[in-house]
């Protein structure tokens, strides 16, 4: 990410949110041609989840896309010319750390619970939006374990503070996870069905199409409490809530031969398709939808 900064100042222009629970730089790439007219914005985040590691090498190959293409390819040309671009390639710095030195299944945060000796937060469980209910834990020794309370991870806090602060311009919060299959959308924490859902349904549906084209890979959509499980606190429906119209949720490949165990082999026909899908969705929200 320094690397890039400092070699592509032009379209790239990185920052820090704030600090992990130990203290790293919580680090945001703003990627998009600069330009004095007012720009909406898309946000993405990789890595919520420790163990997902497809999901933060998806986040630094869009970049890598976006920075190699954007002279010949006009649809990414169009992408960088009329959006910003808020990237977070590894959300939970903490936990990631941690699934590459010491268990590679860890998947929540980093942080000490003072009553028990069980450590980490579902930072996908953690946001203030039907907060600890079904499909999180309270228990600190769970993979769901909900915090306790609502923000109460700095990564959450920090990432949710940003997204208030711009929620005027950021129409579309995308979030990358592993593994399933799927391209998800609101809601997650009830069977509704949610007021945009035409729009919202037929991005996805294109998107899944364009994402099959490459490979042949086979994606599920739909909301996530019926296409997945019903699951509380969730990033994606907070930001839905707080007047982010159009958020999805990816679970990356596969469906479980590998699993979170994704070779590195299957990094770049993943990420090629994956990046089809999010082409798609950005165009379909820069044209058809309100």
């Amino acid at each position: 990410m320094h690397h890039l900064n400092n070699t592509h100042s032009g379209l790239i222009h990185m920052f820090s949110i704030g600090k992990s629970y130990e203290g790293r730089s919580l680090l945001v790439l703003k990627l998009g041609r600069r330009s004095r007219a007012y720009k909406r914005a898309v946000w993405i985040d990789c890595g919520i989840h420790a163990r997902e590691w497809i999901g933060p090498a998806f986040c630094q190959w869009f970049v890598k896309e976006a920075l190699l293409t954007y002279r010949s390819d006009p649809t990414m040309r169009k992408m960088m010319n009329h959006l910003y671009f808020y990237i977070m390639p590894v959300f939970n710095v903490d936990g990631y750390h941690f699934s590459w030195t010491n268990d590679r299944f860890w998947r929540k945060t980093r942080s000490r619970n003072s009553r028990f000796r069980c450590r980490g937060v579902d930072a996908n469980r953690n946001w203030k939006v039907k907060w600890c209910d079904e499909g999180a834990s309270m228990h600190p020794c769970d993979d769901t374990y909900c915090g306790p309370f609502p923000e109460s991870e700095p990564e959450v806090k920090a990432v949710a503070n940003f997204l208030r602060k711009h929620k005027k311009h950021i129409r579309a919060y995308l979030s990358f996870h592993a593994y399933a299959q799927m391209l998800l959308y609101p809601y997650s924490y009830k069977y509704a069905t949610i007021p945009n859902f035409s729009c919202v349904e037929s991005a996805a549906y294109k998107a899944v199409n364009a994402l099959q084209s490459v490979y042949g890979i086979r994606y599920r959509y739909g909301p996530a409490s019926s296409t997945l499980y019903v699951s509380s606190g969730s990033s994606m429906d907070w930001a839905y809530k707080n007047g982010i119209p159009y958020t999805f949720a990816f679970e990356l490949r596969d469906t479980g031969h590998f699993g979170f165990l994704l070779p590195e082999v299957l990094i770049k026909p993943t990420c090629t398709e994956t990046m089809l899908a999010v082409k798609n969705i950005t165009m379909h929200l820069l044209k058809k939808c309100p």
